[in-house]
């Protein structure tokens, strides 16, 4: 993508289009006290959001058996207490629309699950039907930061690789996205610190989700 616009843009979930810190820090707490018996620390839990809970949880669990049973017991955490715990980024629903309104494809591709995909969309008020394509954990063999999730979803979407954005919080979505040869726009208003995803050089920093209209050349109404 060179200069402003872009044909389609694609975006993360955790961290980008909802904000669901709080959830993923309690699941990842109250795993860690049922199976470990104390709670690591939870910059070492951050530095791998963004990747599948299968690859998280193999950098914490004591055996391959222990992996399965700390998926369960996170899972089952999440999906219980989601709608208390994640809500949307203020202002990011008539961000999002305005894209798409501009007539600029849009697509997400997230480390989750579809399942938790499609209730942190709805607990957030972004349809899913507003993105023509969701590229999850289920969708993909190899993920982020791998550019196979990116990919898929270039070609799902039938777009080019130079013209499209790529947004997202983590060190994970910009290697993916610049492995995939997209542009890779770094969202400031998750977790991570640009002193944190400065070593990945994105190509655009977004201070915060309205920076997105401008970044695209989008004249809000």
């Amino acid at each position: 993508m060179t200069g402003p616009g872009a044909g389609a843009v694609l975006l993360d979930l955790d961290g980008t289009l909802i904000d669901s810190e709080r959830l993923i820090l309690a699941s990842y707490r109250h795993t860690m006290r049922e199976h470990l018996g104390h709670v690591p620390s939870e910059e070492t839990w951050k530095s791998t959001i963004g990747q599948p809970l299968v690859v998280q949880m193999k950098m914490f669990a004591e055996t391959d058996h222990q992996v399965d049973e700390m998926i369960r017991t996170y899972v089952d955490h999440n999906l219980s207490h989601h709608d208390d715990l994640v809500r949307p980024f203020p202002g990011m629903r008539s961000v999002i629309e305005a894209v798409r309104e501009s007539g600029v494809d849009l697509g997400i591709v997230t480390s989750k699950k579809r399942r938790s995909t499609q209730m942190g969309l709805a607990r957030c008020g972004l349809p899913a039907e507003w993105f023509g394509v969701i590229v999850t954990a289920d969708d993909v063999e190899r993920y982020k930061p791998e550019p196979e999730p990116v990919l898929a979803a270039l070609e799902a979407l039938g777009v080019r690789a130079e013209d499209t954005m790529f947004v997202g919080d983590s060190t994970h979505d910009m290697r993916s996205g610049r492995a995939a040869g997209v542009t890779t726009a770094a969202a400031l208003w998750g977790p991570y610190t640009r002193a944190q995803l400065e070593p990945t050089e994105p190509d655009l920093w977004l201070e915060e989700p309205g920076d997105l209209l401008a970044a695209l050349g989008i004249i809000p109404a």
